[in-house]
């Protein structure tokens, strides 16, 4: 599903009711990376990691909402990034969406915690996945992984369990007294 589409977080939900009668968790796993300096990034690019990375999560959230509101609780866990926490060199667009979906999560979670609704984020450092090192395959896809995971403290890249384990855990009970709560995964990257 495209979810720079509108009319996403409406086809989403519904199709989620549909299928398990109700909705009591959100995860916002959308995103683009997009590398450049801010003078590299068009408008067209810009506009386009905003939507998916930014406005996506805005308008899923936006939808569940009440539906949360109506059943007396819910959890949103948002997808950030490390570099929600720090500077990016070379990925502007990218670093400053993934900032706003930060800021994003604490300032839904402040407005909703009333409610029953906890909001929080998980903030992956370099992670496994097919963007990480798009178009590197094989032999050459290995030694692009050694070599991020050499610039990380704990000397590897995350895997997706390591990112899944902390969602569970915001979404599960253990995890009932935190909103507004940014956890960075990321091998020690944003530590010092």
């Amino acid at each position: 599903m495209d979810l720079s589409d509108k009319a996403a977080p409406e086809a989403i939900i519904e199709a989620a009711i549909a299928a398990f009668g109700r909705v009591d968790v959100l995860i916002n796993n959308a995103g683009l990376l997009s590398r450049g300096s801010a003078e590299e990034t068009s408008d067209v690019e810009w506009d386009q990691v905003m939507d998916v990375n930014l406005g996506s999560v805005f308008r899923l959230s936006r939808a569940v909402i009440p539906l949360f509101r109506a059943q007396s609780g819910g959890v949103i866990v948002n997808i950030a990034s490390d570099w929600a926490l720090v500077g990016a060199k070379g990925a502007v667009a990218y670093a400053v969406s993934k900032a706003a979906v930060a800021q994003l999560t604490r300032c839904m979670a402040l407005d909703h915690a009333h409610e029953g609704i906890r909001i929080n984020a998980v903030c992956p450092g370099d992670t496994d996945t097919p963007m990480l090192a798009a178009g590197v395959n094989g032999d050459e896809r290995i030694a692009t992984l050694a070599e991020y995971g050499a610039s990380i403290p704990m000397g590897r890249v995350g895997t997706t369990e390591d990112i899944a384990r902390v969602a569970a855990f915001l979404v599960s009970d253990a995890a009932g007294y935190m909103t507004g709560t940014l956890i960075p995964v990321d091998g020690g990257a944003t530590a010092g």
